[in-house]
């Protein structure tokens, strides 16, 4: 086995030299993909009573699009993926406004904290959001494995 590299070796080198755009633009997709398909359900419960509960179903896809996009294109990956994870990462922070006002408008509002933050909009979901948008900001930024 002289001369001959292990797999996970390759990765810890490549990720040690900041080499992970490809591995973190799929890393991307999946993520935006399985994050798309929890806030459709649970704004579907809710009924999507707000127009802006769209807003992260309709951006997922792009994501998704752009991620897979940056696992085969370095072009791809330099320019649509952190054009929509931006978008993605802005659209998370702005979930967390509509949340937080979510709990705050619920009777008691943040008085009956202890109660509304379980019984409201989940206050931590947008960011999941706009951690998935980080991840492919990230990855625009990092080299492409070798």
């Amino acid at each position: 086995m002289v001369g001959t590299e292990h797999l996970l070796d390759r990765v810890v080198r490549n990720v040690e030299h900041g080499r992970f755009e490809r591995s973190l633009s799929g890393l991307t997709a999946a993520a935006a993909l399985v994050t798309g398909a929890e806030v459709y359900l649970e704004h579907y419960k809710a009924s999507f009573g707000n127009k802006w509960m769209w807003s992260p179903v309709l951006l997922t896809p792009p994501l998704v699009i752009a991620g897979i996009g940056g696992v085969f294109s370095q072009r791809w990956a330099k320019t649509a993926l952190p054009a929509a994870a931006g978008l993605y990462t802005a659209n998370g922070l702005l979930g967390e406004y509509f949340h937080f006002r979510g709990v705050a408008r619920k009777p008691g509002g943040w008085k009956l904290a202890s109660y509304n933050m379980v019984m409201g909009p989940p206050i931590s979901a947008p960011g999941l959001m706009a951690m998935v948008g980080g991840m492919g900001l990230l990855a625009a930024v990092l080299r492409r494995e070798k």
